[in-house]
């Protein structure tokens, strides 16, 4: 089973913030399985479908961004040794806007929703879709960035990226983490 992790905050006052890119892109990803359960667990949304013959659980967690390890820890222990691979999807700002990259484990960049579940499940191996959502300009605050919607402009590119985010997201449950670097980044 592989356990897509989709990362955001929930609420309509958060919807289409940068921060929630994450839970932006598993929503368009669960849109095209055809055959899907949807239903609260884990203090999150859970989608259960299957994808290349693959079962897959996407899990949105609903704890807010800063506590999403939480959510993804219940997840983990509920279905222990089943889980084959984990993909947490998220906003990135060390990263150029609309850029999308694969990273296979390491560590958080000061990310609050990785670290939370670095620190919940006690370790960093799990691969990440980082999607740039550009940096703040002079001395914004970095959590007040990401707290807001994208402008126009870059909406039109953000629609882009997560469609293109989608086809990543194919490629890693069909042929792994590796598989989809090598073709991405």
């Amino acid at each position: 089973m592989i356990l897509i992790v989709g990362l955001g905050n929930p609420g309509k006052n958060y919807e289409f913030t940068r921060h929630n890119i994450g839970f932006r892109i598993a929503d368009r990803f669960a849109g095209k399985l055809e055959k899907k359960s949807c239903y609260p667990k884990f203090m999150s949304m859970v989608i259960e479908s299957s994808f290349s013959n693959r079962k897959i659980i996407i899990l949105k967690p609903q704890t807010f961004m800063n506590k999403s390890g939480e959510a993804v820890a219940l997840c983990s222990s509920y279905y222990k040794d089943k889980i084959n691979s984990m993909l947490v999807i998220h906003d990135d700002i060390d990263i150029s806007f609309g850029d999308i990259a694969l990273k296979k484990g390491g560590g958080t960049a000061g990310h609050k929703g990785l670290e939370s579940i670095a620190a919940s499940l006690k370790s960093y191996d799990f691969d990440r879709l980082r999607f740039g959502v550009g940096r703040p300009a002079g001395r914004q605050d970095a959590s007040d960035f990401v707290l807001k919607e994208f402008s126009r402009k870059e909406k039109v590119e953000v629609k882009v990226g997560i469609e293109k985010s989608v086809d990543i997201m194919a490629d890693y449950i069909t042929g792994g983490i590796q598989y989809a670097m090598n073709k991405y980044n």
